[in-house]
């Protein structure tokens, strides 16, 4: 089923990302975490996508365990990175063959060791001509990105605004956002698209904290704001992965609730291959009947 359906059948649709691992050896163990995550029932499940190359037939090969293996749709992502046009038509057509029919479409960070992104020749320079050419090429389902505290290469969320306005104009169905720790941050973002004129739904990204260096790497990387007091609890039991992951934990199931009271489309929790943790988040949510 496509998602854009499910939104307007459900009005809320829960979800999760994984990725595929660096090493094709790992699959074992990413399929049972994926096993333990379907029995949340959530709406979809999606599967980000390797730059250069590097893990683009596990995606659709991971993509099409989720969608014709268990009772659960899938999102895969596809980005500009280092892929033509015609790289990109091979890899819809991939999807198509495996019943694939919801993409997020993403520009895609630069490759490792690089700090700009560069399109290639034949390529895709913006997410918006992506987006263009997938609604060309067929009957999918697009979502892309938003980004409640402004992209790190944006000089504006006002900037950031219209480019996701350029995005939704091109065919994009939903949009889900980056991580953020700070609900008013969302907000704020979501009262600027509906202000542009963007009537898609808006679905928040979450990131269940569980290591302090990892969490602050990747908000390094994105541009997101941890929180001081969010900040400094877990910096003062750093060491004690348990204690880091309680809080993390709490802090997820709060975050959520305050969201789930403030009329949001869904909820799309970051598991980063683990399920313990998500399983533990959606039971106090209430948000499965599958547990």
């Amino acid at each position: 089923m496509k998602i854009r359906g499910m939104l307007l059948k459900n009005k809320f649709t829960l979800s999760f990302e994984v990725f595929p691992p660096a090493r094709e050896g790992k699959l074992d163990s990413l399929y049972s975490v994926i096993e333990e995550l379907v029995e949340l029932n959530p709406h979809f499940i999606s599967v980000t996508f390797g730059a250069g190359g590097s893990t683009r037939d596990m995606t659709v090969e991971i993509a099409s365990k989720i969608k014709n293996h268990t009772n659960t749709e899938v999102l895969a992502h596809l980005t500009c990175v280092q892929t033509t046009k015609d790289d990109t038509a091979r890899i819809l057509d991939d999807f198509k063959k495996e019943n694939i029919e919801n993409i997020l479409a993403l520009r895609g960070d630069p490759p490792q060791g690089e700090n700009i992104f560069v399109k290639i020749e034949g390529g895709f320079g913006y997410a918006n001509e992506l987006v263009e050419f997938i609604k060309a090429y067929g009957d999918f389902s697009i979502g892309v990105a938003g980004y409640p505290e402004c992209h790190i290469e944006a000089p504006s969320l006002d900037v950031d605004i219209r480019n996701l306005k350029r995005k939704v104009d091109a065919g994009s169905d939903f949009v889900i956002t980056q991580l953020f720790f700070n609900n008013d941050d969302f907000y704020r973002f979501r009262d600027k698209a509906v202000s542009r004129k963007i009537a898609v739904p808006i679905i928040p990204g979450i990131f269940p904290i569980f290591n302090y260096a990892q969490i602050s790497k990747i908000a390094s990387l994105c541009g997101a704001k941890i929180p001081s007091r969010l900040h400094d609890k877990i910096y003062k039991v750093s060491e004690k992965s348990e204690e880091v992951e309680k809080y993390g934990i709490e802090y997820a199931i709060r975050q959520s609730e305050e969201l789930l009271d403030n009329d949001v489309w869904g909820l799309h929790f970051y598991s980063m291959n683990k399920s313990r943790h998500i399983m533990q988040i959606v039971r106090e949510l209430h948000l499965s009947k599958g547990i």
